[in-house]
């Protein structure tokens, strides 16, 4: 079963439950005790009073009166003391009647077919009673209060070290190399066995990212010495004046792709490195400059297949970006829209929040829309070319940038992708 209640509240709950499990069950045992001393005691003492006046019967001695506050009958009586009868059909034992908006103990007995009744105001023990049961109900209720006090002081005194834990583990400190163990600042109980499998789990997590960082950053330094042959290579040749029409095609083309893998090379490079790009770390641009340059990469890529490529930049922010993380993510976006669209358009369209690439291509499914952005997932498999990692990088630099990427589908068909660059916290006002 699952609480929707956090561990505080539960705390809470349980000592206020058991205090009115606890108070209930003392203020049912006074009550209990209250009628037992009401059926037990009175009755007693009636039987002894209702005893003496039987006595006074036998030697009919009728000039001793019941007590001011007793009433006495019997059948057959003389006067006032004849049984009236509202009683006659009370059995012998001790009963509780009402005459006249007053209640009474009665205690009757049957002697030789005649029947005796005493009867006793109980307006005062009644007057008590309530005041009993008032005082019982008041303590009840103090009880409950008082519980619910106990267990938010106990709850606070409880979760302050889980509470604290929770912190420190969240802190991104912690997934730094150097970061001191959690469990040395608890004590031997619970909560340090949660902070011993915390320091487990962290360093494990450590380790791992540790080696993907290096990974990344060995696999993306030496790719860079090849990628720049190719650089080298492509440039000689385009010198070249005896090279054909189609040979240059395609030495641009490779020209071209040479320069899209060195800057994916240098965007694994930086974020292997877990740097924000302050200060002089990497190279600065408005978002109109980076599309500027995008839409001069991909307009013969995208018109070459008979679409429309609309670049739309009426609105868009001054603030300086990290221009290879910005170039990465609408570089993707605009390779993902050409890749999968085959007729129609593409549309760039800058804001003041961000930016919009939109498509009148295939689409994606709803149901396939939120796993668009994990790695090497695709959208349409029959497509050959791609590992489906282009748009799990852009949501990987969106996270680490403080982005954010949505997906929406475009009517009749196609995408719509929108990046929100107002959330970045490092964005810095162009200051020309």
């Amino acid at each position: 079963m699952e609480f929707k209640q956090s561990l505080a509240q539960r705390i809470i709950i349980a000592f206020a439950l058991m205090s009115a499990l606890v108070a209930g069950a003392f203020a049912f045992g006074i009550v209990a005790t209250v009628h037992l001393v009401e059926e037990r005691l009175i009755s007693a003492v009636l039987g002894g009073d209702l005893q003496r006046l039987l006595r006074m019967d036998s030697v009919s001695d009728w000039s001793h009166r019941p007590r001011p506050d007793q009433l006495f009958y019997y059948s057959g009586g003389r006067g006032e003391f004849d049984l009236p009868k509202d009683l006659r059909h009370l059995g012998p034992g001790f009963h509780e009647v009402f005459r006249e908006q007053l209640s009474y103990h009665a205690m009757v007995e049957v002697v030789d077919g005649r029947h005796y009744v005493l009867l006793q105001d109980q307006s005062d023990f009644e007057e008590r009673e309530r005041v009993l049961f008032a005082v019982v109900v008041v303590g009840f209720v103090l009880s409950l209060a008082l519980a619910v006090f106990l267990g938010w002081v106990l709850a606070r005194r409880v979760m302050a070290p889980v509470i604290r834990l929770a912190h420190q583990v969240r802190h991104r400190d912690q997934l730094l190399g150097l970061a001191p163990p959690l469990a040395p600042d608890y004590a031997a109980d619970e909560v340090g066995q949660l902070a011993i499998a915390f320091d487990d789990t962290l360093g494990r997590l450590r380790d791992a990212l540790t080696r993907e960082r290096l990974f990344t950053s060995d696999v993306s330094h030496e790719l860079r010495t090849p990628l720049m042959v190719l650089a080298s290579s492509c440039e000689l040749l385009m010198v070249n004046p005896n090279i054909d029409p189609r040979a240059r095609s395609q030495v641009e083309r490779i020209a071209r792709a040479t320069e899209e893998m060195q800057e994916l090379v240098k965007t694994f490079l930086m974020l292997a490195r877990a740097q924000r790009d302050v200060g002089a770390v990497a190279s600065r641009a408005t978002l109109k400059e980076v599309a500027d340059d995008l839409i001069g990469v991909w307009r013969d890529t995208v018109e070459q297949k008979g679409l429309s490529l609309i670049y739309d930049c009426k609105v868009a922010p001054s603030t300086l970006f990290n221009a290879t993380f910005l170039q990465a993510v609408m570089g993707n976006l605009l390779r993902n829209a050409a890749h999968y669209t085959d007729y129609g358009f593409i549309r760039l369209t800058l804001d003041a929040n961000g930016f919009t690439v939109e498509d009148s291509g295939v689409g994606i499914p709803e149901e396939q829309r939120e796993a668009m952005f994990r790695p090497f997932v695709r959208g349409d498999e029959r497509r050959g070319e791609g590992l489906g990692l282009g748009l799990s990088l852009v949501q990987r630099i969106c996270d680490d940038q403080g982005w954010t990427v949505t997906l929406s589908a475009m009517v009749p068909n196609g995408c719509r992708f929108h990046v929100d660059l107002s959330r970045a916290p490092e964005c810095l006002p162009d200051v020309e």
